[in-house]
């Protein structure tokens, strides 16, 4: 599967959105320095850019491939319901959302890889598929062995560092995490102006 391994902080900007949304800081003198403050302000943008950009942003806070992309779009499309906020719900069930919402990951490209080795369980079934979809009433906890895995240990020992959004909640003392709801528009934690996607993908 291909990954993206393009500099965060440096895409972040590119695109408009805060690091903390990917769950990397920008308090450091790394990732702080900016030289020339205003290299984003450019001519205004075009309709086909600005329907571009927010596709390339959504694609890039969930860490996925067009291919992939557009299959969610696809799928929104034929649920009922408003197609990008539908969209943007499908991409908030993915596992490895999850696992970083709840706290379990410090960032959902991480919460990607802790997946893919089988460190978390779905209502006490090992699930190492990052797209897997989970649905409300389900259980998101962490495998037995992988509980020594110091960061999972420390993640599931420390308070969550991110507010948890009203469809999650999470059991500290048992250090799992259920979906009591299905994500509404209100709890995507970023800006963005998915219509502009739905008109992209609808030409």
């Amino acid at each position: 599967m291909a990954r993206n391994m393009q500099p965060i902080v440096k895409r972040c900007r590119a695109l408009g959105i805060s690091p903390a949304v990917m769950g990397y800081t920008e308090n450091s003198k790394k990732n702080s320095t900016l030289r020339n403050p205003n290299a984003n302000k450019r001519a205004k943008k075009s309709e086909y850019a600005r329907q571009l950009t927010e596709k390339q942003k959504v694609k890039f806070v969930y860490g996925v491939q067009e291919k992939q992309f557009r299959k969610y779009y696809e799928k929104a499309e034929k649920t009922n319901g408003v197609t990008g906020e539908v969209m943007l719900s499908l991409l908030e069930r993915r596992l490895d959302n999850v696992v970083f919402r709840l706290g379990l990951a410090k960032t959902r490209r991480e919460a990607r890889q802790f997946v893919t080795h089988g460190h978390y369980t779905v209502n006490g079934q090992s699930v190492n598929v990052p797209s897997f979809q989970v649905k409300p009433g389900m259980t998101i906890g962490v495998k037995g062995k992988s509980k020594e895995v110091e960061r999972i240990k420390g993640y599931m020992a420390e308070d969550a560092f991110r507010g948890l959004p009203q469809w999650l909640t999470y059991d500290a003392e048992a250090g799992e995490g259920k979906v009591v709801a299905l994500p509404a528009r209100e709890d995507i934690d970023f800006e963005v102006e998915e219509h502009l996607i739905v008109e992209f993908y609808s030409k």
